[in-house]
């Protein structure tokens, strides 16, 4: 009988050790799976080719003028933004190689709301669009308009210019990009009366304004008009990518739409993949995610990265292997980059 309580006891004491041995691994288990981090994991997303389809669509699709045939690959890249993580998840992706963890509020600021920032987002994606369908046009040397996004309700132009009005000239120097408004307007000093001849609803219209002076500078005059440069003639372009944010596909957009309107091919026939924001004059500017945006497009097939300038540190310290970078200051140098590949000669890179 004494032999038999002895053993029964042994027998709890190990129940108890187990129990108090697990209870532990299960609470941190349960804590691990519902508690999420104040971190969102940044990764490789989809890659789109600008020269191809999307659910039956050109992605860049040209309407009003002949059509270049292209083949190859000009891949848009972008970054996955992983949110609401629980502590496995982020380990495990923490791990893997290929995602990055950075506090919520860097991609989520606080103070807007997710939906805000996505909206935000999609904004600056149609932004890019533009740009980049000025940049191919200023590039080609396709003509271009000046319309007018808005008229101040305390500026100088307020009764006479409109919303939508397209500027044909300023004080006698024809108007065709944004630049040439602000050209015009500021080399004018503030009271003089300028000439302004305008288009509206197709009617040519002309009207003296005089000048008020910049906000910014006494000296210079101003109109009080918001200019937006647009496309003028038969080409028609619409881009027909959804749900992607950010402006960072402006130089593969800008390129594939050079490739559609020119003789030749710019890839090559070969996979070419990069980013870059654009603006009309073709600079090319910095992105974010950019050892994400290489990797997605290395594991997509890519064998040359088109990088911007200023990107060209980080990308060369994480370089996929197999991964040819071309350095990007402008929207004439990567054209000239892809023609020089083309027939085997040196171009810039991030190495």
């Amino acid at each position: 009988m004494a032999l038999m309580t002895s053993t029964l006891g042994r027998v709890n004491r190990r129940i108890v050790t187990l129990l108090a041995a697990l209870v532990p691994i299960l609470v941190l288990g349960i804590v691990g799976s519902v508690v999420t981090v104040p971190f969102v994991a940044l990764g490789p997303g989809p890659t789109f080719n600008t020269l191809g389809e999307v659910e039956g669509k050109q992605v860049v699709e040209v309407q009003g003028v002949e059509v270049k045939p292209t083949s190859g690959n000009l891949n848009m890249t972008t970054v996955s933004v992983r949110d609401k993580l629980n502590i496995f998840e982020a380990i495990g992706l923490w791990v893997d190689g290929q995602h990055g963890l950075v506090p919520r509020a860097e991609v989520y600021p606080p103070g807007q709301s997710r939906d805000d920032v996505d909206k935000s987002n999609q904004q600056q994606f149609k932004d890019s669009e533009d740009s980049a369908e000025l940049a191919a046009l200023n590039y080609l040397k396709l003509p271009t308009a000046v319309q007018l996004a808005n008229v101040s309700d305390d500026g100088p132009a307020k009764d006479v210019l409109k919303k939508g009005d397209e500027l044909a000239s300023i004080d006698g120097k024809t108007i065709t990009t944004a630049k040439d408004v602000v050209a015009a307007v500021s080399s004018v000093k503030p009271g003089t009366a300028v000439k302004v001849v305008f288009r509206r609803d197709g009617v040519e219209q002309t009207a003296e304004i005089t000048l008020a002076a910049r906000p910014d500078d006494a000296n210079k005059g101003y109109l009080g008009i918001t200019p937006d440069e647009i496309s003028k003639g038969p080409i028609k372009v619409d881009f027909n990518l959804g749900e992607i944010g950010g402006p960072s596909a402006g130089l593969m957009f800008t390129l594939a739409l050079i490739d559609k309107l020119t003789t030749g091919e710019l890839s090559g026939g070969k996979f070419v993949a990069g980013t870059g924001t654009i603006d009309p004059d073709g600079k090319v500017g910095p992105i974010g995610g950019i050892q994400y945006k290489m990797i997605a497009a290395r594991e997509a097939g890519a064998v040359t990265f088109m990088v911007p300038a200023a990107n060209c540190n980080e990308a060369a310290q994480r370089t996929p292997e197999g991964l040819r970078l071309v350095k990007v200051e402008n929207l004439s140098g990567a054209v000239q980059s892809l023609e020089d590949i083309n027939a085997g000669k040196d171009v810039p890179s991030c190495g």
